[in-house]
């Protein structure tokens, strides 16, 4: 069998052998017969036109043990009915982000015309492109790439490839995966976690090393079906890497989702003994074969290795020489390897060495830069290291990126180890200044300054944080940060420093709140930051707090950075995050006081600029929850705007002020009555968010503002819909997030309107909604909302403890929106059985909040409950009341509850009909079958 020397990879490609290949692998019969099975599995599926019939096969082993060969042989088969897309891993490659993507799509991609490109890329070329190298990267003025947004535009294209290339499907075939960037491995799970049936449109293969610490499959010769994902590795053997947790849990996810995952076994005596025969002869005894199997473990590269060194001695292959293979296999790997390389001489080691250093960038220009040779010593050196068998020249025809690559990454990772350290650290260097020189831009040069050893090097920081720039940009983050964690310990000159800093808090913002709360904190402690900056970090700094469930410190940091800040613009941005912050917390001190400090602030403001539009935005959200007038609120909600949209820089993609600015604006239009208006704000969220490519919680967060909007217009199933979509895009960024609560909230809202408790009970304990409750507001309110459950599930004295809780919190700090806080209703129909006249007093107060508020919704509401007090007569006088101010509403599901008791209340067959019809046009279909049961029992009077 071929060992992975004999077949070497150039990048990009399975289809380079130094020998003809052999048709058969040895003793790899069931692993071909495996992937054999899966390409014929999707070239039927492609060609029947039905549902993908792809997935994931894993084929996993020891350094040298045939991964590579098997791979070049399921090109073979596969290369004449698919488009076979190949990549391969690199050792020093690892922190280069998509680097294992761009040679997996740029040659699908190279058969398209430019336009062609942009139909594939659909409405995210400008996001997505630059990740592959097929644009440059936006301007730095540019917010910064989201990385799900990035990963989700690559799992569309890739999907959309497939569905253009069903004649001849794709095949995915990743080498050396333990050392692939995380980006890629994000991709690909993402990918193959599209589809729960493990259907893909394509068939991806992924061959690693064992890592360490796993369980079960260690490349022994087992397989196992839908594998269990056990490995809990860093993704290197034998010590060839530094560790990888993320990509070590990425290939466990990919392995759990495979068909089958292949642990790759050695060869067998029997095996190794063909092999001998073949390479050296038919007369090659028993005892030399066994040595050589016992010398090698079965090893098939360590196996033909030493075979070519036999050939190479001219030694005979019997008995009598057995017991110099030894001797001969030290030279392999390792130090021996290290020490035939040596042997060669002092040029063609250097050469190996700065092929070494560059990796895939080992083209004949870049290589003449780093070692100083010219064309002919490097063509000469070349083919001392091709005998070698150290080196495979490029393929003749020049391919895509034509460059010098060793024959195994066991040779990579010995040549890399044997170069002096003050010596590569000098090549890398060289070579970022080589990169630099051929236009490859700061991303590109990047890696190698991450190796050069901090000297107090003002150019080295400018670099690398230009290049933190780039990575920024194509949604490579962890990248950026690794970019400028390094220019910190160059370090920075003193008038940088700071700055820094906030580039790596900046760099992290959403991802790690934590690291980046640290950061911003040490850079505002520093000098070297202007008045412009100091804002922005300490507004940026309040936001990580925030997303770390931190409100509290999130508001007395801007608050405290507020009274130092002068009066104008960068003031009043803090003032409006200070108040913002506060207003969010689950509990405060003083809120009626913080209210009344926000409206003396904002008196006289009318919109003139951004920040006074802001603070005006924090001042309706706030004006609404304590249910002010809503002509008021309107009022404030449009001046905050600018000709009824966000104004510019206040969108809701803008990262300077966060799209929080605009979505209070939104809810107090909700709950103000004008959902209509919300509505255009919250579309407009989902369109910004999706070409922008923000996929994660921010899109979510924008569903689920869709669902209120359409809650409050009574269309359930639609608030369902968005409700649900919200909470599925929440899950795949993480759990607990704000995000969660407030949808989940909405949704068993929603649910409970439509009669499904079951439902509503198993969103509730899914996403553990109840208490503890977080330390920030729900939207809704949530124990509000979660009495509203525990009375639909007969639980009544739980669901009055927890109503009398949500009174107590929201009464004090003089919150009594009744909408947007329904416990007033709910909990006079709780205790109406068993207190009517403590009932009675509390339906009386929220109809004084409800007229106060004014909006038809808020009024029809507190009619109908104020009915449950009243004698037959005034009850159907109010009930009567409450539907007209309810059709003059946007509540149609609060008009159909209320026109169900009127019907109940006057015996009217026709209002029952009425009711039902409402209710069932509004999706609450408990409401409409109890209307209709009760239409069909009831003797009418008309």
């Amino acid at each position: 069998m071929p060992s992975e020397a004999e077949q070497p990879l150039p990048a990009g490609s399975f289809t380079a052998p130094a020998r003809p290949e052999r048709s058969v692998l040895l003793e790899r019969g069931p692993e071909l017969a495996a992937a054999f099975h899966a390409v014929d599995a999707l070239v039927a599926g492609a060609a029947a036109g039905g549902p993908a019939r792809g997935g994931v096969l894993v084929l996993r082993g020891d350094p040298g043990v045939g991964k590579t060969s098997l791979l070049a042989e399921i090109h073979r088969m596969a290369r004449d009915r698919c488009t076979v897309l190949t990549a391969r891993g690199g050792e020093t490659l690892t922190s280069v982000p998509f680097h294992l993507t761009r040679q997996l799509l740029q040659p699908a991609l190279d058969g398209y015309a430019s336009e062609g490109v942009r139909h594939l890329f659909g409405d995210h070329f400008d996001l997505v492109a630059p990740a592959l190298g097929l644009a440059p990267p936006p301007s730095p003025s540019a917010a910064p790439a989201d990385p799900q947004g990035v990963r989700d535009g690559l799992v569309r294209l890739l999907d959309r490839l497939a569905t253009g290339l069903r004649d001849r499907p794709p095949v995915l075939l990743v080498d050396d995966a333990h050392w692939a960037d995380t980006e890629t491995l994000t991709w690909l799970d993402a990918f193959t976690r599209t589809r729960e049936d493990g259907r893909l449109p394509v068939l991806v293969v992924v061959a690693h090393r064992p890592l360490p610490g796993a369980g079960g499959d260690t490349g022994d010769g087992g397989s196992r079906h839908r594998t269990t994902g056990q490995d809990n590795g860093d993704g290197h053997a034998d010590g060839d890497g530094d560790g990888n947790s993320d990509g070590t849990a990425l290939l466990t996810g990919l392995a759990d989702r495979a068909l089958l995952t292949l642990g790759l076994h050695a060869l067998t005596s029997e095996a190794t003994a063909e092999l001998a025969r073949e390479a050296l002869g038919a007369h090659a005894d028993e005892p030399f074969c066994r040595e050589l199997w016992t010398v090698t473990a079965g090893n098939p590269y360590e196996t033909v290795e030493l075979l070519a060194k036999v050939r190479d001695h001219t030694l005979e292959p019997v008995a009598g020489t057995a017991g110099l293979l030894r001797k001969l296999a030290a030279g392999a790997r390792g130090g021996g390897l290290v020490t035939r390389l040596e042997a060669l001489g002092s040029g063609p080691t250097r050469l190996a060495w700065a092929v070494a250093v560059l990796g895939a960038d080992s083209t004949p220009d870049l290589l003449a830069k780093l070692t100083g040779m010219d064309a002919t010593e490097l063509a000469e050196h070349t083919e001392r290291l091709r005998r070698a068998r150290i080196v495979t020249p490029p393929p003749r025809n020049g391919g895509v990126n034509p460059h010098l690559e060793f024959a195994h990454p066991l040779i990579a990772t010995a040549v890399y180890g044997s170069v002096p350290s003050a010596v590569r650290t000098a090549l890398h260097g060289r070579a970022a200044w080589a990169l630099a020189e051929a236009g490859r831009g700061p991303a590109a040069a990047s890696r190698h300054l991450l190796e050069v050893h901090p000297d107090d090097d003002e150019d080295v920081v400018r670099r690398l944080r230009a290049a933190a720039v780039e990575h920024l940009a194509v949604g490579a983050p962890d990248a950026a940060r690794r970019c400028l964690e390094r220019a910190l310990a160059e370090p920075p000159g003193p008038d940088t420093y700071a700055r820094v800093l906030y580039e790596l808090g900046c760099a992290s913002l959403l991802t790690a709140p934590a690291a980046t709360v640290l950061h911003l904190r040490s850079a505002l402690a520093l000098p070297g930051l202007d008045d412009t900056l100091r804002t922005d970090a300490t507004y940026r700094l309040a936001q990580a707090l925030a997303h770390n469930n931190q409100l509290q410190e999130a508001a007395r940091a801007v608050a405290a950075e507020a009274a130092r800040t002068p009066p104008g613009t960068g003031r009043r941005r803090l003032q409006a995050a200070h108040f913002m912050y506060e207003g969010f917390q689950a509990t405060e001190e003083d809120g009626p006081g913080r209210s009344r400090r926000l409206a003396e602030l904002t008196g006289s403001f009318t919109g003139a600029d951004n920040s006074e539009r802001a603070l005006l935005a924090v001042r309706a959200f706030d004006a609404m929850l304590r249910g002010e007038p809503a002509d008021e609120v309107v009022r404030l909600c449009d001046r905050s705007l600018a000709d009824g949209a966000p104004a510019r820089g206040l969108g809701w993609t803008n990262a300077a002020w966060g799209f929080e600015i605009p979505a209070l604006t939104g809810i107090a239009y909700v709950f103000a009555d004008r959902p209509d208006r919300a509505e255009a704000l919250f579309t407009e969220a989902v369109r910004a968010f999706e070409i922008s490519g923000w996929s994660g919680a921010h899109l979510a967060f924008a569903h689920a503002l869709l669902g209120l909007v359409h809650r409050r217009r009574g269309d359930l199933p639609r608030a369902q819909h968005h409700l649900e979509e919200g909470l599925r895009l929440a899950d795949r960024v993480g759990d607990g997030l704000p995000v969660h609560w407030d949808t989940a909230c909405l949704l068993v809202d929603t649910l409970l309107a439509r009669g499904r408790t079951a439902e509503a009970r198993s969103v509730a304990d899914r996403y553990a909604f109840g208490p503890p409750w977080p330390g920030a507001i729900v939207l809704p309110d949530g124990p509000s909302v979660l009495g509203r459950l525990l009375l639909a599930e007969g639980r009544a004295e739980d669901a009055v403890r927890t109503l009398e809780e949500a009174a107590e919190a929201l009464t004090g700090r003089a919150r009594h929106h009744v909408v947007w806080a329904p416990w007033p209703f709910d909990l006079a129909r709780a205790l109406a059985p068993v207190d009517p006249d403590r009932a009675a007093g509390i339906a009386a107060e929220a109809t004084a909040h409800a007229e106060r508020l004014g909006t038809p919704t808020a009024l029809g509401e507190a009619l109908r409950c104020a009915a449950l007090f009243a004698d037959p007569a005034e009850a159907r006088d109010l009930l009567t009341r409450a539907v007209a101010h309810l059709a003059a509403s946007p509540s149609r599901y609060e008009e159909a509850r209320a026109r169900l008791d009127l019907a109940h209340a006057t015996g009217s067959s026709a209002a029952l009909a009425r009711a039902a019809a409402l209710a069932a046009t509004c999706g609450a279909d408990a409401l409409a079958a109890a209307a209709v049961t009760a239409r069909a029992s009831a003797h009418p009077r008309e």
